[in-house]
């Protein structure tokens, strides 16, 4: 029962929708889900499920891969029988074009006039319409870079809690992989650097602790890159970089940033001589090897991963790579952390909805939810409502090198630390 990829209506009518919207519904809602007996988007044979993904973006950047993801998700839940009788009705995704405005539009269009139950997958660096969701009661489920995964009850991280409020804690992958590296974080010095978004400031706050954490000076951490536009010179921002470490350069350089921005950064700091480490948690595409100069500008580049690499033999991993070609037409195609951000939103509502039982109601999913565990899983070990609060504590790095992708730190679970 899976419909084609629908896109959002032209700007004006998304804003318009927006306005008509504004105020909170009241109890007439359509999306309002009551009490047991009167689900939004559950029928006798199936489930709505929509996603809300940023396909297109004013940069050229696009996450398109997720709905495949996610797709290739519910076919292989359909085939095996749906959830619990009922199959999985997945819409396709919504663009938001990393627009906040368009953002809450497509939340509220999948609510308020398709009706959906759940969305999985919500990925964007701008999520607008959390609040709305939660308000609604419409479980959602997506990757926890946001602060919106972090204590509401209705929205989970696939792979927890990424960016905590004080009393949660930190998945160290990064900073002690790094440390791995680079022979331990003794007297090593690390520089961050992200855009100057909510989700750039927040990636700031948490990884200038989580490598202090681990050890690591941190000689220079800012939100400086405008979000908006990629800089044509980087000059500015590699000579602050390059001056941070008590007037030397760090022994890592950190991005919190995107594919093209990244590209920037480590083009300007390989040609003003710099030869530390480079990492990033965007850069894991075999789509970005297409391009010599894409090539060429990641060459070296350590890549965060918070889920088994793709280049792992484990079952897991061979049947989400089976389950992807399935829902490409059969076709081998390029896999990336958004096709796995897709899969893993979509396996964490299903695993979840399934222990719900046939009353599939919002209130039996959250009762669900509230006992949820499983193990081995291509993010690890999963607990709810823990996810909620804290990350999974699992992840790898990759390294590109020669034109391909190389386990340079395997995937493994860390002990969280303490955000404080």
């Amino acid at each position: 029962m899976l419909r084609p990829i629908r896109t959002l209506a032209a700007a004006a009518a998304a804003l318009a929708l927006v306005s008509a919207c504004n105020s909170a519904s009241d109890g007439s809602s359509p999306g309002k889900p009551g009490g047991a007996g009167n689900s939004r988007g559950v029928s006798a044979d199936s489930i709505k499920v929509g996603g809300i993904v940023s396909m297109t973006s004013a940069g050229g950047y696009s996450k398109k891969d997720t709905d495949l993801g996610a797709k290739a998700r519910y076919m292989r839940a359909n085939a095996e029988g749906g959830i619990n009788g009922r199959k999985i009705d997945y819409l396709g995704a919504e663009d938001d074009g990393q627009d906040p405005a368009k953002n809450m539009a497509a939340a509220r269009k999948l609510v308020q006039q398709d009706k959906v139950f759940a969305i999985a997958p919500m990925s964007s660096v701008t999520f607008s319409g959390a609040d709305f969701l939660e308000q609604e009661k419409v479980p959602t489920f997506g990757w926890g870079t946001l602060p919106s995964f972090c204590g509401p009850r209705y929205i989970y991280g696939f792979n927890g809690c990424l960016v905590p409020s004080p009393g949660g804690t930190l998945n160290q992958t990064w900073p002690e992989g790094i440390a791995q590296l680079l022979g331990g974080a003794a007297g090593k010095s690390v520089a961050v650097i992200a855009n100057d978004s909510d989700a750039g400031k927040f990636g700031i706050r948490t990884f200038r602790q989580g490598f202090a954490a681990a050890g690591f000076n941190v000689a220079y951490a800012k939100a400086s890159v405008p979000a908006t536009a990629v800089p044509s010179d980087w000059s500015a921002y590699v000579k602050e970089i390059l001056e941070s470490n008590d007037g030397k350069a760090p022994d890592a350089v950190v991005s919190v940033m995107q594919t093209p921005n990244n590209i920037g950064l480590f083009t300007a700091l390989k040609r003003s001589g710099y030869r530390g480490l480079l990492s990033d948690p965007t850069d894991y595409d075999p789509a970005l090897l297409a391009k010599d100069a894409t090539k060429q500008a990641l060459d070296g580049v350590h890549v965060l991963l918070q889920f088994q690499p793709f280049e792992s033999s484990d079952a897991q991993t061979a049947r989400f790579k089976a389950d992807v070609k399935a829902a490409a037409g059969g076709q081998d195609v390029p896999l990336s952390m958004h096709t796995l951000t897709g899969y893993m939103s979509a396996d964490l509502f299903v695993s979840i909805a399934q222990r719900a039982g046939k009353e599939l109601t919002v209130e039996s999913f959250q009762a669900a939810a509230q006992g949820f565990s499983d193990t081995g899983t291509l993010v690890g070990d999963r607990s709810e409502p823990k996810g909620q609060k804290d990350s999974f504590g699992c992840g790898a790095l990759v390294q590109l090198r020669g034109g391909a992708y190389e386990v340079s730190v395997p995937f493994s679970c860390r002990r969280p630390v303490p955000f404080k």
